[in-house]
């Protein structure tokens, strides 16, 4: 069982941000920035591209409210994605607020917030999507 289905499951503590009956979405703990939420399906698949062509697309459809909850919530010229799925072999998207292609280096040192400062996040999205769904 991969980390991913132990938040899923509520093992482990996240900071979520929003689910249904497929998807879970919560916050990246070492973010690039602040905003930063991953997406996962609730099936366990290691690569994103094995997902069936249904999550492909409802991934997509799920995490769009979220992208432009981010986008009001966060100084960025847009909500930037990425798939890299090296880390935890469970597919999943980040969403990530960007201003350059740069802001999607994973590379780049991650940020170490504090919890207040992740839950302080946490509620601006969820209650952004709150306001606009």
């Amino acid at each position: 069982m991969t980390i991913f289905s132990k938040i899923i499951l509520g093992e482990i503590p996240s900071y979520k941000i929003a689910e249904n009956e497929k998807f879970f979405a919560f916050l990246d703990i070492f973010p690039l920035v602040k905003g930063h939420v991953l997406v996962v399906p609730k099936t366990e698949t290691d690569k994103f591209f094995d997902l069936s062509d249904d999550y492909l697309s409802e991934i997509l459809v799920f995490a769009k409210p979220i992208a432009y909850a981010i986008e009001r919530s966060f100084p960025c010229n847009r909500c930037g994605i990425s798939v890299v799925g090296l880390e935890v072999p469970h597919a999943h998207l980040h969403l990530i607020p960007i201003n350059s292609a740069d802001d999607l280096n994973f590379n780049r040192p991650k940020l170490k917030l504090s919890a207040e400062e992740l839950k302080e996040v946490q509620e601006k999205l969820v209650e952004e999507l709150k306001v606009n769904s």
